[in-house]
């Protein structure tokens, strides 16, 4: 079976303001904190997007991903975790080939929900074999990235246009923000966005700080120790 995975970007290190300055028009639901081997991550699930906060705090609850590995970490880019097959995998195999066994069906609510810095992503399958772009059951990714200039984002602009036929434009307000706080634009409106970061982005960024090797892998296993739904 074919890892799940996206589109990779060059990438250079970007500033801490995800946090302060945020994504506009954000619905915030419930909340998952992730208790992993290097801090804790709180994420806010998104009611816009009902079939992937609902999957995920019911996964959460049932502890799937409890002792799960982020088996694909990339600077300057994204973490990658949910593959069930990673709680129990030898240091020399490479997870990411399995998930939960189903597919959500995208929810792309563009440009509300956009691939800034700490935005929580549905990891998927590629476009040749999934067309209509739906999300692992399972794994998803949280955003690093990086900033933009104009001319960067022109050229993303472009890459943009030929993946989603001219349907995605990058607006002015998500512009600015790829420029001052970062982010992975060349995945918007082609992969859902479900959540962001509320707590925990140093914990992120650390993460997407360590070694790996050439398949992704860090080194040293960065590990979920457990995952619970944050009760208001």
């Amino acid at each position: 079976m074919n890892r799940i995975f996206f589109r990779l970007a060059a990438a250079a290190t970007a500033v801490l303001l995800f946090a302060a300055c945020g994504q506009p028009h954000r619905k915030a639901g419930a909340e998952v904190l992730l208790h992993t081997t290097m801090g804790d991550i709180r994420v806010a699930l998104d009611d816009r997007t009902p079939l992937h906060r609902d999957n995920f705090l019911k996964l959460t609850r049932e502890g799937f991903f409890d002792s799960l590995l982020f088996h694909r970490v990339i600077a300057d880019f994204m973490i990658q975790a949910g593959d069930p097959a990673s709680r129990r995998t030898p240091a020399d195999w490479m997870p990411g080939s399995s998930d939960a066994g189903y597919e959500i069906p995208a929810e792309i609510v563009y440009p509300a929900l956009a691939h800034t810095r700490g935005a929580l992503s549905g990891a998927r399958m590629p476009d040749s074999v999934n067309p209509e772009r739906k999300s692992s059951g399972s794994q998803f990714f949280i955003v690093w990235g990086k900033t933009f200039d104009d001319e960067g984002l022109d050229k993303i602009q472009a890459r943009i246009d030929a993946a989603t036929g001219g349907k995605v434009v990058i607006p002015d307000s998500l512009r600015t923000l790829y420029k001052t706080v970062g982010g992975t634009p060349f995945l918007d409106g082609q992969y859902t966005v479900f959540g962001h970061v509320t707590a925990g982005l140093d914990v992120v960024d650390a993460i997407q700080r360590v070694a790996t090797d050439s398949l992704d892998r860090p080194l040293a296993d960065v590990r979920i120790l457990s995952a619970e739904v944050v009760e208001k």
